[in-house]
């Protein structure tokens, strides 16, 4: 379905539960990975998927259409990521690396990611990225998305994402030859 008609369906008061059951359908997967691929706890992902679509049933009278439907998903879901993690810290007042430690514990641990070792071996090395870099690098690398996508969700000019996406494969690439 369009986006414009998905919209339509949402709008309207008689076929907004519908709309929004045909939004989550279409978007709750690739939400949810991009989600994962930040927060690697099953869980958690979840619970920041959970709340993504809850904010977009709340607030879709207020997108403006002025960029793609799912480019304000993917903005969404990237701000409830980065305050989830903001708020893991704070709240544990751990440093960035205590809360990397945590997460590669749990990559360790989780018998439900597979893949070999050095698939294993990349994870453990996004884990040790900053933030945004991190962020910049799934969407580019994993998720496929252009410089002009990923700055529409981020809000973040394309010479700064370029500059993310360098620092960044330069900090995996270093990771990995260790």
């Amino acid at each position: 379905m369009e986006d414009k008609e998905l919209l339509l369906k949402l709008r309207n008061s008689e076929t907004r539960n519908y709309g929004f059951n045909l939004l989550v359908r279409e978007y709750q997967r690739r939400v949810y990975w991009h989600v994962r691929k930040m927060v690697i706890d099953h869980d958690d992902a979840d619970d920041i998927t959970q709340e993504v679509f809850i904010k977009i049933h709340k607030h879709i009278d207020s997108f403006r259409e002025d960029a793609q439907l799912y480019t304000w998903i993917y903005r969404i879901a990237t701000n409830e990521c980065l305050t989830f993690l903001q708020r893991k810290k704070r709240r544990f007042f751990l440093p960035i690396g205590d809360v990397e430690g945590e997460l590669t514990a749990k990559l360790d641990s989780n018998s439900t990611l597979t893949g070999d070792e050095i698939q294993l071996k990349l994870q453990k090395a996004l884990l040790k990225l900053p933030d945004k870099q991190r962020l910049v690098f799934n969407m580019k690398y994993f998720d496929d998305m252009s410089y002009e996508q990923i700055s529409e969700i981020t809000d973040t000019t394309v010479g700064a994402l370029k500059a993310s996406y360098h620092h960044a494969v330069k900090k995996i690439e270093d990771y990995l030859s260790e």
